[in-house]
């Protein structure tokens, strides 16, 4: 028996841990234990906890070290290791980033070194919609067929910024040149071996890949589309309703996720989020 009791949100892939308080600062081995739980399931669901900013960073760095990679404009303005994801106003501007990662994706997949975790808390949440799917891309590369895994095993693809910004974003304006400056092209390896499990993933999935490199435009780009429309069937997703209190922890390097539509004209919500810094994919 562990330190924990659990409850698995779907078959091997995420977990509900009980009984944890992360006001509070678990030990070393329980701390041990909450790590390997993570790396076994890919994402852990902590229910009903009342933490504040801070306290969140806390217990996000019982994980690994704590980063920041984006919009710093939505940070909390007392603890800027926490990205307010919300469309509450105050004094007429946006507390927090309104809408973001409606399709799918890994947090900063765009990054030389992208995050290795991301973890979520909700605050206020609608009463519907604004649930998140999860993919496991462990055992999407575990079902793929033969042929297709000797194909991809050892290539890489494009992550492109500039590219799939009118995909993600078609109400946005175009990519400026100073943009196209600043957002570089970065390669990464379509089958990531992860750094703590050595378990492989696929790791295409997603809102920013572009073309594979070494193969034609024609080639790249259809096998790229099959392997994000395989990865999220539904065998491989969770979905999750939220419920205020809860608190998500995912890993960038095995699973992907999205987030799903609400109606922000009636409904309000805030989320505070916390990273963790990755490493460079192998």
């Amino acid at each position: 028996m562990g330190l924990y009791s659990y409850r698995e949100l779907s078959s091997g892939f995420g977990a509900e841990i009980l009984g944890v308080d992360a006001r509070k600062t678990p030990n070393c081995l329980e701390r041990k234990e909450l790590k390997s739980l993570w790396l076994r399931f890919g994402i852990l669901l902590f229910r009903g906890q009342k933490v504040t900013p801070k306290e969140q960073v806390r217990f996000s760095q019982n994980f690994g070290v704590i980063t920041q990679y984006t919009r710093n404009k939505f940070n909390n303005e007392h603890n800027p290791d926490i990205l307010v994801l919300s469309n509450i106003t105050k004094e007429g501007k946006l507390i927090g980033s309104p809408v973001s990662g409606r399709v799918w994706h890994t947090d900063g997949h765009y990054l030389a070194e992208p995050p290795a975790g991301s973890l979520l808390h909700a605050i206020i949440v609608p009463p519907e919609g604004g649930d998140t799917l999860f993919a496991n891309m462990t055992a999407a590369w575990k079902d793929l067929p033969d042929k297709i895994k000797k194909r991809i095993q050892d290539k890489r693809v494009i992550i492109s910024r500039v590219q799939s910004r009118p995909y993600n974003y078609p109400d946005r304006p175009p990519v400026t040149e100073q943009e196209k400056s600043e957002w570089e092209d970065i390669s990464h390896p379509i089958v990531r071996v992860h750094p703590e499990t050595g378990k492989y993933a696929l790791y295409v999935g997603g809102n920013v890949p572009w073309k594979i490199e070494g193969m034609l435009l024609g080639e790249s780009l259809p096998l790229i589309t099959w392997l994000q429309e395989f990865s999220v069937m539904e065998r491989y997703t969770y979905r999750h309703v939220w419920q205020s209190g809860d608190m998500i922890l995912w890993d960038n390097r095995c699973v992907m996720h999205r987030a799903t539509w609400y109606d922000g004209e009636r409904y309000k919500r805030l989320m505070n989020r916390t990273t963790l810094l990755g490493d460079i994919p192998i």
